[in-house]
């Protein structure tokens, strides 16, 4: 009798960092300090486009907007062009440069006349984020968060109060922790489908339920025993545990048999999931617990970041999954379950 080993892999969607056994990108410090630029524009005004420096080549700036199709931006001695600082929410502060000084990777906000085809914009102001300003702040979010952040499963929500109860583990202790909001509580919900900070949408407690991940920055208290929120992100993530049935590179999907409900589920692979094998040890664990048939809650593990790169799907084509391998995955409810 031939005796094939099982193999265990971990799939993880993966986010930009982790805090805390929790997932969370650092903010998109863009968003902020183009918010008051980025308005909805009048037929006046023209056009309004925020995005990505792609390319340039001579006065020709190719665009890659937050939204839309590629668009190429057209520089005239003319435009208007000022630097600003991530963060910033006025233009009281921004200084003058010129076209030479952008760069592939900058963040820019553009004014301007859009052609017929909507393929080209003649801008008549410019605003830039350099992409280096941009990593530096980021990198201080980062930190800001590892340092005055706190994660948890949400097990209760009182939106009478501002008062969201999470659970939260120590040394293998479960604790109790009340996070309070204010009126200038920034609340955020991860977009259906997707991990990343950047994507997250303006929330509501009313959204909020139990068993959702909640992340959240802020000041404890002197006991320790409250949370004071400056900002919050949650959302609702699932763990499944099972066998791969079929892996489909062209779709980035693979193809698992629940384990527990023993219902077929569609994993879609990202860009940024992370794909990693486990040891025999710990593969061995995770299928002794399949066998045994054990119903832990599935909401109730935190999502576990990957230290090293990811093995993209797109570019190993799932190398490591494969039909008849156990698979544990961990990710967003899709709005589509």
């Amino acid at each position: 009798m031939v005796l094939r080993r099982r193999t265990v892999f971990l799939l993880t969607l993966a986010t930009i960092d982790a805090v805390g056994g929790f997932c969370v990108a650092a903010p998109n410090p863009v968003k902020a300090g183009l918010a008051q630029e980025n308005q909805p524009a009048s037929q006046s005004a023209g056009t309004k486009l925020v995005g990505t420096v792609k390319a340039i080549a001579g006065n020709a700036v190719t665009l890659a907007p937050d939204s839309g199709s590629g668009i190429t931006v057209l520089v005239q001695d003319s435009t208007r062009m000022v630097r600003t600082a991530p963060g910033q929410t006025s233009l009281k502060d921004a200084t003058p440069i010129k076209l030479q000084d952008l760069q592939v990777g900058d963040r820019i906000l553009v004014r301007g006349q859009a052609s017929a085809d909507a393929k080209s914009l003649v801008a008549s102001a410019v605003i830039v984020m350099k992409r280096s300003d941009i990593e530096q702040k980021q990198e201080a979010e980062r930190a800001d968060w590892q340092k005055r952040g706190v994660g948890g499963l949400v097990s209760a929500v009182d939106a009478g109060s501002g008062t969201i109860t999470i659970s939260t583990m120590a040394l293998g202790t479960v604790n109790k922790l009340a996070v309070r909001i204010s009126k200038d509580t920034v609340i955020r919900r991860y977009a259906p489908e997707s991990v990343r900070f950047d994507d997250a949408k303006p929330g509501t407690l009313d959204q909020m339920k139990p068993g959702d991940q909640l992340r959240a920055r802020g000041s404890r208290s002197a006991d320790s025993s409250e949370f004071a929120a400056e900002e919050i992100v949650f959302g609702s993530f699932q763990n499944i545990a099972g066998t791969v049935a079929s892996v489909d590179t062209s779709q980035n999907t693979v193809n698992v048999m629940d384990a527990i409900t023993k219902k077929p589920v569609s994993v879609k692979i990202a860009a940024d999931s992370q794909m990693r094998k486990l040891p025999p040890m710990i593969a061995q664990r995770i299928a002794m617990r399949l066998k045994g048939g054990r119903r832990a809650s599935r909401r109730a593990e935190p999502v576990q970041a990957v230290a090293r790169p990811p093995l993209h799907s797109r570019e190993a084509g799932h190398p490591l999954a494969r039909p008849g391998v156990h698979v544990r995955t961990v990710g967003l409810i899709s709005s589509k379950c």
